[in-house]
C-alpha cells in the first residue's frame, strides 16, 4: 500500500480552492441554495452548515494540539499518515467527481433547518461561519509548519476510535470538505 505523505503546501492550495468555490456559491440565488434535489436530501446551505458543525468540534482540539506542540527550526518535508488514519482519510475521497459511497451522518452533525429558518440573513450567517472557521483551519495549517506535529495526538469528532496528529486531522477535514463539494455540485446540477 502506497504511503500518504501530507504537506502543508498541498493542504493550503486545496483549502484556498474550496474557499474560492464556496465564496462564488454563496452568491447564487436563494432558491438554488435552499432547494434540495429530493425530499430527504440536503440543500446547499445544509451541506455548508454540516461542514461548520463538524469543524467546530475540531477548533479547540487543533488549538490545544498547536499550543502543546514544540517549536521546530525547520519545516519538515511532509508527514506520513499512519495506516488506520490513512484508511479513514481515504474513505472520504471521491472518485471521478463522484462520492464513492453515501455515508450515514451522525445525528449531532445533521443540520436542522425549517423553510422559515432559511432567510437570507440565516444563509449569509452560515456562509460567514464557514469562511471564519476555514480561515481558522488555514491559520492552523500555517502555524503547524513551525511545530513538531508528531508529539500531540487528539481524538476525532467521532471519538477515540480515530485519533489524529495535526496533519492527519487537516487532511481528513479537507477530504471531508472535498467530498461535500462533490455533493454540492450534484445538488446544483440536479436543480438545473
Amino acid at each position: 500500500m502506497a504511503s500518504l505523505i501530507l504537506t502543508s503546501e498541498n493542504q493550503i492550495q486545496r483549502l484556498n480552492g474550496i474557499l474560492s468555490k464556496i465564496e462564488s456559491i454563496s452568491k447564487l440565488d436563494v432558491d438554488e441554495l435552499i432547494t434540495a434535489p429530493r425530499p430527504k436530501s440536503w440543500n446547499v446551505v445544509e451541506v455548508i452548515e454540516h461542514l461548520n458543525m463538524a469543524y467546530r468540534i475540531y477548533v479547540p482540539k487543533i488549538d490545544n494540539a498547536l499550543s502543546q506542540s514544540p517549536d521546530v527550526q525547520k519545516e519538515t518535508e511532509g508527514f506520513k499518515a499512519r495506516g488506520w488514519q490513512k484508511f479513514v482519510i481515504q474513505g472520504q475521497l471521491s472518485k471521478d467527481g463522484k462520492r464513492k459511497m453515501k455515508m450515514k451522518t451522525l445525528k449531532r452533525f445533521t443540520p436542522i433547518f425549517t423553510a422559515a429558518d432559511l432567510t437570507q440573513e440565516k444563509i449569509d450567517a452560515v456562509f460567514v461561519d464557514f469562511s471564519e472557521l476555514n480561515n481558522h483551519l488555514k491559520q492552523a495549517i500555517l502555524s503547524s509548519r513551525s511545530k513538531d506535529v508528531s508529539k500531540k495526538k487528539f481524538s476525532s469528532a467521532i471519538g477515540p476510535i480515530v485519533n489524529f496528529y495535526l496533519p492527519e486531522a487537516f487532511e481528513f477535514l479537507l477530504c471531508h470538505m472535498e467530498r461535500h463539494m462533490v455533493q454540492i455540485n450534484e445538488i446544483l446540477v440536479s436543480n438545473n
